[in-house]
């Protein structure tokens, strides 16, 4: 099957809320009035982001998930995204199964595929998506304040656990294996969470990299500093807290882990009620995880309240 088979076997669906989709040199996109784009780019290289076996469906999921969770970072509702896709060969079998997750979770959230590129060489996929939000009502990351309360959503360190497990790093019973790869081979992207952030949140970004790397983040772009309970994180690694497993470890996965695609937020502690109601209205579990402190830098607190005087890094593209 050729190029451009593909495109029209796999890809090409009735143009939605785009004015132009797939076909032309270009789509044509316009957000609604009172609107803003918000674009976000993320590129899938195989062995460096995924296994060679991971099954197609969950990685045509994965590689949309991060994108949206880039749109629920910033508190924007999906309209569409474009694909770009390097592919070894024509395996249809593949291809269809890769769509199929794809555009599953495109369906799920009303994201409309407008267009992209295919090529043949080694895997790779880019997808840019475009969501919308009311013009200054961006979640950014620059908006954390002294005094703030620091929230995570959902679990953190279980996609990282399957990590370590996979590269044969430590051994897990089947079942939670099973679970925690799940995690990191397809993350739910918190795009309702965001949206109900909205006029809540001081800033936000989504975890990716590590929570204290990405964490830090915020608080070069606010200028502040933080202090979090690592008694408060823990137990987030909920798959494995009945397991006998290096707690040094459970710390590294939790604190730096990566690829957990959760939200991390800021708000003040006057809207703690608040933040409760936006977590109930999109059905996502928050945990109040530290505060921002005026002073520069990030404070660790231990199992006895006693500050941590370990580092973790969290993953970096061209250091690790």
């Amino acid at each position: 099957m050729g190029e451009f088979d593909l495109i029209r076997t796999f890809f090409t669906r009735p143009v939605r809320r785009a004015a132009l989709g797939v076909g032309d040199d270009c789509a044509l996109l316009a957000p609604a009035p009172g609107m803003q784009l918000a674009i976000s780019s993320d590129m899938l290289v195989e062995g460096r982001h995924f296994f060679a076996d991971v099954d197609p469906r969950l990685l045509g999921h994965k590689a949309l998930a991060v994108n949206l969770s880039d749109l629920a970072a910033c508190g924007a509702r999906p309209l569409a995204f474009t694909l770009a896709l390097s592919l070894p060969r024509a395996d249809t079998a593949w291809v269809g199964a890769f769509a199929q997750g794809l555009l599953a979770l495109a369906d799920a959230h009303q994201c409309e595929l407008i267009g992209g590129d295919t090529t043949q060489g080694p895997l790779n996929i880019c997808i840019t998506v475009f969501g919308e939000v009311p013009a200054g009502q961006a979640l950014l990351r620059s908006g954390a304040q002294a005094g703030d309360d620091i929230y995570v959503s959902g679990s953190l360190g279980d996609a990282r656990l399957a990590l370590e497990a996979l590269q044969g790093r430590l051994q897990l019973p089947a079942d939670v294996l099973a679970a925690t790869r799940q995690r990191l081979e397809a993350p739910s992207p918190r795009v309702a969470l965001g949206l109900a952030l909205r006029g809540i949140a001081s800033s936000a970004l989504d975890l990716s990299d590590g929570l204290l790397g990405d964490l830090g983040h915020i608080l070069t772009q606010s200028g502040v500093g933080a202090c979090i309970d690592t008694r408060l994180t823990s137990p987030l690694l909920a798959a494995a807290a009945r397991l006998p497993l290096d707690q040094a470890l459970v710390r590294k996965c939790t604190l730096a882990g990566g690829d957990d695609y959760e939200l991390c937020f800021t708000a003040a502690p006057a809207l703690r009620a608040q933040v409760a109601a936006a977590a109930q209205a999109s059905a996502t579990p928050v945990t109040r995880i530290g505060s921002v402190q005026a002073q520069s830098g990030l404070r660790l607190l231990g199992a006895d309240g006693e500050e941590l005087l370990a580092r973790f890094a969290s993953f970096d593209h061209f250091s690790a």
